[in-house]
């Protein structure tokens, strides 16, 4: 029986990743470099090594700050239209008319999870929200959702997982969880790894049908 849901953030409430790439694909075409985007999505939902390796590689390391700097002044420009994503606060909404526990786990830090929270006006939802504060290794290693687990006091397949990103869908996985991948414009193209069921949109299926299926069916993957 499930008792809990855990939402993963960036590129899953609201499309963050989308952004960024968006961010860092204008400032690197300004300095005639082309960024991939299968490079970009392998950098979704974990830390900035492979992103930081690109820009050595491709610009130079002595530039990687200023890159990184022009990249975050366009990203915060790009943010200050987008919206909570399709779905997510009806998923909010009924889950906690249904008495679950809801979780949020993220590679992202707690000022920059809480402050769009905040800003959105959903904060209040989450009873646990873990972050890269709180654990030595973020996605794809499973730590944020072991705490996550451990916080909600439930166990694994008692849970669900929403995720955006490869990364994300690993850690769940490793974490014993049932994944629900829900990508975003960036991340619909991608290969996932294990994920026990795939929506374009959570306003394409109700968290009640989710949950359903969930609870009687086999691994699609």
């Amino acid at each position: 029986m499930i008792k809990a849901v855990i939402f993963d953030f960036d590129g899953l409430i609201i499309d963050t990743e989308t952004a960024w790439y968006q961010a860092f694909e204008d400032v690197f075409r300004d300095n005639d470099v082309e960024f991939p985007l299968e490079v970009f999505v392998k950098c979704i939902g974990t830390d900035d090594t492979l992103l930081n390796q690109f820009i050595a590689e491709n610009i130079g390391i002595e530039n990687m700050e200023i890159i990184k700097s022009l990249a975050n002044e366009n990203h915060k420009t790009k943010m200050e239209t987008i919206v909570i994503r399709d779905g997510v606060k009806d998923y909010l909404t009924l889950a906690k008319a249904l008495g679950l526990k809801i979780g949020l786990a993220s590679s992202s830090s707690r000022q920059w999870v809480e402050g769009y929270l905040k800003e959105l006006q959903i904060i209040d939802y989450f009873q646990v929200i873990k972050t890269r504060d709180d654990v030595a290794n973020i996605k794809p290693d499973p730590a944020l959702y072991l705490t996550a687990l451990q916080a909600l006091n439930v166990s694994a397949n008692e849970a669900i997982a929403f995720e955006d990103s490869a990364n994300g869908a690993t850690a769940a996985a490793l974490a014993g969880i049932k994944c629900v991948i829900v990508p975003n414009e960036v991340t619909r193209n991608i290969e996932f790894g294990h994920y026990d069921l795939r929506i374009e949109s959570m306003s394409d299926m109700s968290l009640q049908q989710v949950i359903s299926y969930l609870e009687r069916a086999p691994l699609l993957n």
